[in-house]
């Protein structure tokens, strides 16, 4: 503004409704931005882990001592061309295996998972197998000769760290 006058130096005044649309454009893209994200959160991630929490709850116990009594401990390794699981018994044997499937995929996205098959080869499973770097969950699933199934879930970073 002209000091002396009191009148803006552009000739143009700031009026309620200049106010008003700046106020609702600021409004518009805060929201328009938070529902975009929204939308990307929800589209990426892989959603339930069961259907009925409840119904699951119901055998999770007796599961879980079917699971812990064979007394499989699995390890994974990983040298950026193959996946190698080695599923061993309370003993340090190879658990007998009657199935095994696993999920190889993203913590909070699916759109990567792969489901390599897995083959026996001298007490080890092996199987082909591209990733990239990042962290990655493997998801084994295997039945034993008494039908009891076995879960685990393996964390696995492939890559450099950066320290």
């Amino acid at each position: 503004m002209s000091a002396a006058r009191g009148k803006p130096l552009t000739g143009k005044t700031l009026t309620g409704k200049h106010v008003l649309a700046i106020t609702l454009t600021a409004f518009g893209v805060i929201i328009g931005v938070n529902v975009l994200m929204a939308v990307k959160a929800v589209g990426t991630f892989p959603g339930l882990e069961v259907a009925n929490s409840y119904v699951a709850s119901q055998s999770f116990d007796r599961d879980r001592a079917a699971q812990q009594a064979l007394g499989w401990k699995v390890s994974a390794d990983y040298d950026g061309k193959e996946l190698v699981l080695a599923i061993r018994d309370a003993q340090g044997n190879p658990a007998r295996i009657r199935d095994i499937a696993v999920t190889v995929g993203r913590p909070t996205y699916v759109a990567e998972d792969q489901h390599p098959q897995m083959r026996y080869e001298g007490g080890l499973y092996v199987a082909p197998l591209t990733l990239k770097p990042g962290l990655w969950n493997i998801h084994v699933v295997a039945t034993a000769w008494d039908g009891t199934e076995f879960r685990q879930r393996i964390d696995h970073y492939h890559g450099n760290r950066v320290q």
